[in-house]
């Protein structure tokens, strides 16, 4: 069995309103070095893959169908075995 640790956040291009609005509200609540806020999502999956390669293929097709809008997102993550310690 195998953990994914999926981040997904939007394209840098891509105006993100909600994050603007928590920079605006940082830095009036006198956080002003706070450069840039980004937002997103994350999810954590456990496979039952037979190995970690097609643990990784199956993670990348499903952010890629279900879990992210590629036109406006990015994503990244992690796949690793069940129970090995994780930093």
């Amino acid at each position: 069995m195998y953990k994914a640790k999926i981040f997904v956040n939007y394209k840098p291009s891509v105006l993100d309103p909600q994050a603007q609005a928590i920079h605006k509200a940082l830095v009036r609540l006198g956080d002003d070095n706070v450069a840039t806020v980004m937002m997103g999502k994350y999810f954590e999956l456990t496979l039952t893959a037979t190995d970690v390669d097609a643990a990784t293929a199956q993670v990348d097709r499903i952010c890629d169908r279900l879990l992210a809008n590629v036109s406006m997102e990015t994503y990244h993550f992690t796949v690793t075995p069940v129970g090995e310690a994780t930093v």
